[in-house]
């Protein structure tokens, strides 16, 4: 089982604060938490209307998914290959970018740095367990609620793009 980890940082683009907490779980793990994240961001940040979310709980949190059927076919897609990519360990950051339609400006960038140096060789930590996983995935989501509490409300319809970026290599 690959592991790798996870930095998640929130980043207003006119802000300079930025917040980190550390994940580290299995690829699947780590793809199943990014299209979270992604869902609690559309959702927070009004993306698309409240009324195509549903509530679910996971990692002991009540979480927001899309009843949407071609994001929701979308997403899938984006994180099949996304665990495909974070296997090869080549995936370095993801990026979430909410544009605004009218203005056709980036309104916000949400950044979540990968690590996955400690893949592979002697120096790999030990896999942590699940309930050390879900308590940092409850941190981390709960720090991506609080990042949105401090966003400016956002005044114009906007669309999102998601960016892999991987290693030169």
């Amino acid at each position: 089982n690959s592991f790798c980890t996870l930095l998640g940082v929130a980043q207003r683009m006119s802000q300079a604060q930025s917040q980190k907490v550390t994940l580290r779980g299995s690829v699947a793990t780590v793809a199943e938490f990014f299209g979270f994240a992604v869902n609690t961001i559309l959702y927070q940040r009004a993306v698309y209307p409240p009324e195509s979310f549903a509530q679910v709980s996971k990692y002991g949190l009540p979480m927001m998914i899309t009843k949407d059927d071609p994001l929701k076919q979308y997403l899938g897609a984006v994180l099949s290959q996304l665990a495909n990519w974070l296997g090869t360990g080549e995936v370095k950051k993801l990026v979430l970018v909410v544009n605004g339609l009218q203005s056709g400006t980036v309104l916000e960038r949400w950044v979540f740095d990968v690590d996955t140096s400690a893949e592979g060789g002697s120096t790999r930590a030990p896999p942590k367990s699940d309930d050390v996983v879900r308590s940092e995935i409850q941190a981390l989501m709960r720090q991506v609620t609080a990042s949105v509490t401090f966003l400016p409300v956002i005044e114009e319809e906007c669309a999102f793009d998601l960016l892999v970026y991987a290693s030169a290599d």
